[in-house]
């Protein structure tokens, strides 16, 4: 095997995750216009916290009648709003296959106590989504982080459903072609897609998701930072930027420059060529690399943001030593950081491919992947 180290290196070798690599060109001079020391209640943070609203909606197609809000603790904390104040109301249903579906799972049934039907499937695999009761509240991720594993495009939920769909799309926004239509409540947080700082999340409310707000009431109190009703209506104020804590004007200041780098690329069609792209690369790597392969078991689960590869040598004695030692070459020669799979998923590498990430890099990336683990392959066999 050839163990020379590749000529070429990655330019940015930032393929986390989340947070996610800064848009290409990205500086700290260009944060110069942020609204520091002000009041966020002020009109210069008013002003700025609305135009992250707006130019959101108009990136993402957003319908106009739907409502964006601006919240605390990232997509977490979205998603963790709407489970707390619109659950309850008519029977639910959780859909898992990776670890953050999982953790709204075990918030509705042991935090909120609802017997709700949990439909799960492993790691690589998606639940059947045409036997999902669509008629209840279903909460689920569009696109699993943690294991690479997307909704197909070809599957369409029912115009006629009679409950909310809440979705977690946090790895999907900007990279994927959301069905507006057809979800309910969306979250997602800055960090991922658009490379963003963390903290703050974005929840989206279509008006059936109002009526839903407007008319019940949860039988458990809610904190005040979940708070989205007053005296049986909307606090309109939040979806206008009037955030229920105090943001940072630093991370909105960045957020916007995010946008307007996604203009400058053509929009959500730019972003989205953008992603598909990175992850073609890995994916043709995969089909014609005997010793590595998607997660993901089906092409059109395939997500083109968060891609999850696995080694499948049988030379390879211990799956999660392996893989952990290949990540940890590539993080010691500076060409990928922060590659490993999520702690919680099998062992294998992480790799980010959303917008920010240029295709030069993935493909600069790949010899790297194949130095490292036929490396790691004679390191395992000298031991032996």
């Amino acid at each position: 095997m050839d163990m020379t180290k590749p000529a070429s290196r990655p330019d940015n070798p930032r393929f986390s995750s989340g947070p996610c690599a800064k848009p290409p060109a990205f500086s700290l001079e260009s944060l110069n216009g942020a609204a520091l020391g002000r009041s966020h209640r002020a009109a210069i943070g008013k002003t700025k916290l609305k135009d992250a609203i707006e130019r959101t909606r108009a990136l993402l197609r957003i319908p106009q009648d739907y409502l964006i809000g601006i919240v605390p603790a990232s997509d977490t904390g979205a998603v963790e709003m709407a489970m707390w104040n619109l659950l309850g109301a008519r029977p639910v249903e959780m859909l898992a296959w990776e670890s953050f579906g999982s953790g709204w799972v075990t918030d509705v049934v042991k935090q909120l106590k609802l017997d709700a039907k949990v439909t799960t499937a492993e790691y690589g695999e998606i639940v059947d989504l045409a036997a999902v009761d669509w008629n209840a509240d279903v909460v689920f991720t569009w696109n699993g982080t943690t294991s690479g594993v997307r909704v197909p495009n070809s599957f369409e939920i029912p115009a006629d459903r009679e409950g909310l769909t809440i979705c977690d799309a946090t790895s999907a926004a900007f990279a994927q072609d959301l069905p507006w239509d057809r979800l309910d409540v969306v979250t997602y947080s800055w960090q991922k897609v658009l490379g963003g700082e963390g903290g703050h999340g974005m929840l989206i409310l279509s008006p059936r998701a109002v009526q839903r707000l407007e008319s019940y009431t949860p039988s458990w109190p809610l904190p005040k930072i979940f708070r989205l009703t007053k005296g049986g209506k909307i606090i309109e104020g939040i979806f206008r930027g009037e955030t229920i804590n105090t943001p940072s004007m630093l991370c909105v200041e960045d957020y916007l420059v995010a946008l307007d780098w996604a203009e400058s690329v053509g929009g959500l069609t730019g972003l989205m060529a953008r992603a598909d792209a990175n992850a073609k690369v890995l994916w043709g790597f995969c089909e014609r690399t005997p010793w590595i392969a998607n997660l993901a078991t089906k092409p059109e689960t395939w997500s083109n943001t968060s891609v999850c590869l696995k080694f499948t040598d049988e030379r390879i004695r211990d799956g999660a030593a392996f893989a952990k030692a290949v990540a940890k070459r590539l993080d010691g020669e500076g060409v990928a950081l922060d590659v490993g799979a999520y702690r919680d998923a099998p062992p294998g590498l992480r790799i980010w491919c959303g917008a920010t990430v240029e295709t030069a890099d993935i493909a600069a990336l790949v010899p790297w992947i194949e130095w490292a683990f036929e490396t790691e392959i004679a390191a395992q066999t000298e031991a032996a």
